[in-house]
């Protein structure tokens, strides 16, 4: 295989798929995107609007409204990227447990999805990128030419999660982190709209013997 144009990384959360992503990008000279940040830029909106969950139609015409900037990070604090929400850098705010904790039936409604994902599929066709999420290989760029499904554990992740807010100093609970994961989980791989699978075509790796490096190489393994 040429090197692809683009490549999707999809996988349940805190399966290290956008540190991985953002390795192989860097090594690449691709554009590291990680979609999930617009749908937790929805979430941290929703939270400062005063809108009810179950009011969808405004949810999603909040999403409408929304612009959303992906750059390289300008901070040195160990971000992957600016995240910019109409101007304003919301890199960490979107990184909380309240976002942690309503990002997933925000990311269901359907005018929600479908407003990331034209922007998210916008960027994709532009190539040399590596787009990660949950849906990019069966949904939003299902052309795509390598297609990974990054898997692990859901006491591996809840660990992985764990030290990462316990490196930045925030207070953890690696049980409460557990049961926030299973539970995510379950509501990300039975939604009616764009449920969390692998595609057809992708290639299933699971992390959890693995190094970021080893997975990385695996990935670039299959256009070297």
């Amino acid at each position: 295989m040429e090197k692809p144009q683009q490549i999707t990384i999809d996988g349940p959360a805190s399966s290290g798929k956008s540190t991985v992503a953002a390795l192989l990008a860097t090594e690449l000279g691709y554009l590291f995107f990680d979609t999930g940040v617009m749908y937790r830029a929805v979430t941290y909106a929703y939270l400062k609007s005063g809108l009810s969950l179950t009011d969808e139609s405004g949810i999603s015409a909040l999403a409408e409204r929304m612009r959303i900037d992906i750059r390289p990070p300008t901070v040195d604090d160990k971000r992957q990227n600016d995240i910019l929400l109409d101007g304003e850098d919301i890199t960490w705010q979107i990184r909380t447990r309240e976002v942690d904790d309503h990002v997933s039936p925000i990311s269901v409604i359907a005018g929600v999805r479908k407003a990331m994902t034209r922007q998210q599929r916008e960027i994709g066709l532009r190539g040399k990128v590596v787009m990660v999420g949950r849906d990019i290989g069966t949904v939003v760029l299902p052309e795509a030419p390598l297609k990974i499904y990054l898997d692990a554990s859901a006491e591996v992740r809840a660990k992985r999660r764990y030290d990462e807010l316990m490196a930045r100093g925030s207070k953890a609970d690696y049980e409460q982190i557990l049961a926030g994961i299973k539970d995510r989980d379950q509501i990300d791989s039975n939604r009616k709209i764009a449920p969390l699978k692998p595609a057809d075509d992708a290639i299933i790796i699971n992390s959890d013997a693995l190094t970021v490096r080893e997975v990385v190489d695996r990935i670039k393994e299959r256009f070297a």
